[in-house]
């Protein structure tokens, strides 16, 4: 059975380096999935920073919506460890996508009943969006609720689950 830990957090609150310390314990036979294109120039400058951040041994798939078919192209036997870097640009992505809610939410839900079939271990990172003034528009209102539905069954489903604050990560579960 595979093991999920799940690190959430606002942002620039450190989950991702959290995430990247747990990973680098596993070694070399870990792969890196991003969920996030680079659509702008500071979206590339921000790609381009936690590149350099992580092992250049590691694998790194980008996968913006499919993610579930990325998973299931992973062999068992090269991974330790994935990272999934993050679902909430996965949800953002698969919104704008013109994905209803649940339709997101069931590819979640597929997505954490495959990892839990796995031979590795899979960190999720997210963000927790939820702490924050109602959107005063309607898509982001719809991309808040979403996504904190998303990380609620992400959470429910993980071994570990840790809430990253200031730089400090605190294990919830």
């Amino acid at each position: 059975m595979g093991k999920i830990i799940f690190v959430t957090g606002g942002a620039r609150s450190g989950k991702s380096k959290f995430a990247l310390k747990l990973a680098k314990k596993f070694g070399k036979k870990v792969i890196f999935l991003a969920t996030g294109l680079p659509k702008d120039r500071e979206m590339e400058i921000r790609i381009k920073i936690h590149q350099k951040s992580r092992p250049k041994d590691w694998r790194t798939i980008v996968e913006e919506k499919d993610v579930l078919k990325a998973i299931k192209g992973i062999k068992d036997s090269f991974c330790r460890l994935l990272l999934i870097d993050c679902l909430t640009l996965f949800v953002s992505n698969l919104l704008l996508a013109d994905k209803k809610e649940k339709e997101i939410l069931t590819e979640v839900r597929n997505i954490v009943k495959l990892l839990r079939k796995a031979k590795y271990t899979t960190i999720i990172v997210s963000n927790e969006v939820g702490d924050g003034v109602v959107p005063v528009n309607k898509l982001a209102r719809r991309f808040r609720d979403v996504a904190g539905l998303a990380n609620q069954t992400v959470a429910e489903n993980a071994d570990e689950v840790y809430l990253a604050v200031a730089g400090i990560p605190i294990k919830v579960k």
